[in-house]
């Protein structure tokens, strides 16, 4: 299939290909859409407490875009496809999504997440940073291995499992949940359809990238943390703003929380494992994508962690976040 889409892409002009990444951006978030609708449907039917859906489930499902772009982009031998799309989409979750979300409405700080959740998303940015310099590589590179892809899987699973632990110990006996009367067999065809749809559009947009960064000019690397990874980011985008909307703000705080942690853990640690020679980090990163990511994680938890129970992240704020996002996207193209 990767080989027809690019023998199929290379005859059409720029225009088309521009198309053709909007559409598979939009195939992209009504997949994750469909995925994050029926994981919760189960969780319901099975009885798993609210808490740990929002958690796990819901940014599960809502980061599954970055996990199957990259890890594909990995496997064809783009590395910084596959890593761009990753650190972008940390930045554009922390930067934009809630600086968005701020500025319409209303994102209530939850303590219990910002004291255990928050720590771990400053402390894998942080993670990535380090295993990423050079020091840790046998070339002038920096190389995210195989191995270290194992153990941010191997930290994926610690992670779930004690956010398990902290939402039954804070919430004690499991939700009553009632199933929703739609048939098993349903659940499971649309599950099936948004992973096809997922897989499908992620083909078309790794190939359609490829061919348009080529053709204008511009780094896969640069285009993956901007242009693809605000795609790979919609489904955040989505339900960030339809929760503040709806006057649920601390769902919106906890879905990029958890978001930004299984960037790292998951997508980066999945697209790294399946990589014979691991991820290369190309020396722009070092540049500007790393040190961006950094700040803006560290900007967002002042933010939330001055704020007292039942305060919120303010307008200012929001603005501020979302003011960094603005600068990173105008620096990936004058730094070209």
């Amino acid at each position: 299939m990767e080989k027809l889409l690019h023998d199929l892409f290379i005859q059409w002009p720029t225009i088309a290909l521009f198309i053709a990444i909007a559409f598979s951006l939009v195939l992209l978030s009504k997949g994750a859409d469909i995925l994050v609708d029926e994981a919760v449907s189960l969780s319901i039917r099975w009885g798993i407490p609210k808490m740990i859906i929002g958690a796990t489930i819901v940014s599960l499902g809502t980061t599954l875009p970055e996990a199957t772009v990259s890890v594909m982009a990995a496997v064809k031998g783009n590395p910084d496809l596959a890593l761009g799309n990753a650190i972008g989409s940390i930045i554009a979750d922390t930067g934009l999504i809630i600086g968005i979300s701020a500025l319409i409405g209303r994102l209530p700080v939850d303590k219990s997440v910002v004291n255990r959740q928050g720590k771990i998303q400053l402390l894998a940015g942080f993670l990535l940073a380090i295993v990423a310099l050079p020091i840790f590589s046998r070339t002038s590179q920096g190389n995210i291995s195989q191995i270290t892809g194992g153990i941010f899987l191997l930290l994926l699973a610690a992670y779930i499992l004690i956010t398990i632990h902290w939402s039954r110990t804070a919430h004690g006996a499991m939700d009553q949940l009632q199933e929703d009367g739609v048939p098993l067999s349903m659940v499971m065809l649309k599950l099936i359809i948004g992973v096809f749809l997922v897989i499908v559009s992620s083909q078309i947009l790794i190939s359609s990238v490829e061919i348009t960064a080529v053709r204008i000019g511009i780094p896969q690397g640069i285009i993956a943390a901007t242009l693809v990874a605000f795609g790979t980011s919609l489904p955040e985008l989505i339900t960030c703003v339809t929760a503040v909307r709806k006057g649920h703000g601390e769902i919106a705080i906890g879905n990029i929380v958890g978001a930004d942690i299984l960037n790292v853990l998951f997508v980066i640690g999945s697209s790294a494992l399946v990589t014979k020679g691991g991820l290369d980090v190309p020396a722009v990163f070092y540049r500007l994508q790393i040190p961006a990511m950094l700040i803006i994680l560290t900007a967002f938890r002042i933010f939330t962690s001055k704020a007292e129970e039942g305060e919120e992240i303010n307008k200012t704020e929001g603005m501020v976040l979302f003011g960094m996002y603005a600068i990173y996207i105008a620096l990936n193209y004058v730094m070209v």
